[in-house]
């Protein structure tokens, strides 16, 4: 895989990803448009930005408000996943998604639940083997395998309460080697209370949150020229994809794009052709995201143009967390450098869409 320019982005960024996949198509035609918001489990970070826009109208606003919100419950054993009770409340009902907080997935051993049910542990070669459950070596491990990825279904295990395999993973669990972690929490049921989560985990300290919402408008901003039938580009005619991906990821980062002689920050310049819009708004939301949240978000902005607007194309970026076991659908996660895995939306004012989807070299390509 390619690698592309290193920002200097706290966590999450882009540091060396590079759009492994980029496609186009009418978005009216495109079904496969919500393949990556639905195969990337858990988004730590949306951010979506719109040229020759000062203000952010209130159905936008309203809409990342209702993003949250998501609950952290720490030092929380890892037996109370796998319950009959739990399973029964709120993977059958609804998706519910659950991640480790605070651990490298390079160096620690770390839990993702799933909305399918698929409850993955990647664990280091001690943990593994105290378990005695059935895993795979990690394909990140290297010569000598030292880290192991377990995948046990939920919706198989609690059908059978009565059977080996439940009885051995809750003995695993329970007394063979009892696991605690401080866990991020989220559940998505349309009609279903939010607080349903609060009182079954209340016993544990459980913490609401809501997402941290950033908004900021910038004027004058060069911004390069695009086709949306030409994502290679043309020279003095339209700037290429890739060259699209390198801006947005020194705006999302503030990067002075002028190329002073006396910048020693950064030497980055906007590509070219580009051209200058007089104000651009930027929405930046971190937090536990669900991909439910990001479809209704990416519907509203593909109706931004029902009505005649200023602005050429609007973007809609979304990155996973870095330090998750799994990237797209269930495809482990490696970290090496930075761990990233994100998609980025081109949604164009004619109705064509740009698709990118990019990872670290310590990743599988996106399906």
């Amino acid at each position: 895989m390619l690698l592309r320019r290193q920002w200097p982005w706290t966590q999450p960024h882009w540091a060396e990803a590079s759009p492994s996949l980029t496609e186009g198509s009418p978005y009216a035609e495109a079904g496969t448009c919500y393949r990556p918001i639905s195969s990337l489990h858990g988004h730590v970070q949306v951010s979506f930005l719109i040229p020759e826009c000062g203000i952010l109208s209130k159905e936008l606003k309203d809409l990342v408000m209702e993003f949250g919100p998501y609950y952290l419950v720490k030092d929380l054993p890892l037996y109370e996943l796998i319950t009959h009770e739990f399973i029964n409340t709120f993977v059958k009902k609804g998706s519910c998604y659950a991640l480790t907080y605070n651990t490298n997935i390079d160096e620690d051993n770390t839990v993702a639940l799933l909305p399918n049910g698929k409850l993955i542990l990647s664990l280091d070669k001690d943990t593994y083997e105290e378990t005695g459950l059935q895993g795979r070596p990690s394909q990140y491990s290297g010569r000598k395998t030292m880290r192991f990825i377990v995948s046990i279904d939920l919706m198989d295990l609690s059908s059978n309460l009565e059977s080996k395999k439940y009885k051995r993973v809750s003995w695993a669990f329970r007394e063979k080697k009892p696991l605690k972690f401080d866990f991020l929490l989220a559940w998505h049921q349309t009609g279903a209370e939010g607080s349903m989560m609060m009182s079954y985990f209340s016993g544990y300290g459980i913490q609401e949150h809501q997402p941290k919402i950033s908004l900021s408008t910038t004027r004058d901003l060069r911004c390069p020229v695009l086709q949306s039938g030409r994502l290679g580009g043309e020279p003095e005619a339209a700037c290429s994809a890739r060259e699209l991906f390198d801006w947005l990821g020194a705006v999302f980062c503030h990067a002075d794009l002028n190329n002073e002689p006396y910048n020693f920050v950064s030497t980055y310049c906007c590509p070219q052709p580009s051209t200058v819009v007089a104000q651009a708004s930027l929405c930046t939301v971190t937090g536990f995201i669900l991909p439910e949240r990001i479809c209704v978000l990416l519907e509203r902005l593909c109706r931004y143009f029902d009505e005649p607007k200023l602005a050429p194309w609007v973007t809609l970026s979304v990155q996973g967390f870095a330090d998750s076991p799994v990237s797209w659908r269930e495809n482990e996660h490696g970290f090496q450098k930075g761990g990233e895995h994100l998609y980025n939306f081109v949604i164009f004012n004619n109705r064509d869409y740009w698709l990118q989807m990019a990872v670290g070299a310590n990743d599988d390509c996106p399906p």
